[in-house]
């Protein structure tokens, strides 16, 4: 087995923007289970907007974000919905990575240590060439 994770982690890449980018736009229009349990006890219209009854849908805001690039899986300005939420799909993909493989980067290299002479790496706070203790003996 190769010791490079190059080629799976770039493969997953790929994967995650194709699901991203195309797949994301099949999703079900629906409302998920969060949302028809709010609606209960509320009758809605075509278009799921509240017309009577009482429900704690009745309460919700609008978000502090809402008006942000990429509020509502789309990005702000672009009209065309399925490339709006692909396009968001992709950005989204694309910061978790970078934020992820930056965060990985910096644990790997902080738990190595200085390397020592023969090339070997040394345990991190101790110095090339001192000698453990044996506690064995």
């Amino acid at each position: 087995m190769s010791k490079r994770p190059w080629p799976f982690v770039l493969g997953g890449l790929l994967i995650a923007l194709l699901l991203a980018g195309v797949v994301s736009n099949y999703a079900s229009p629906h409302p998920d289970g969060l949302d028809s349990s709010l609606l209960k006890g509320c009758t809605v219209n075509a278009d799921d907007e509240i017309t009577g009854g009482s429900c704690p849908a009745q309460q919700a805001k609008e978000h502090e974000l809402g008006d942000s690039p990429l509020a509502d899986y789309g990005v702000r300005g672009v009209t065309n919905d399925f490339l709006s939420t692909g396009l968001s799909g992709v950005i989204g993909v694309l910061l978790t990575f970078a934020l992820g493989g930056g965060l990985f980067w910096l644990a790997r290299r902080r738990g190595t240590g200085p390397a020592a002479a023969d090339g070997a790496t040394v345990p991190a706070g101790e110095a090339p060439g001192t000698a453990r203790a044996n506690s064995a003996g």
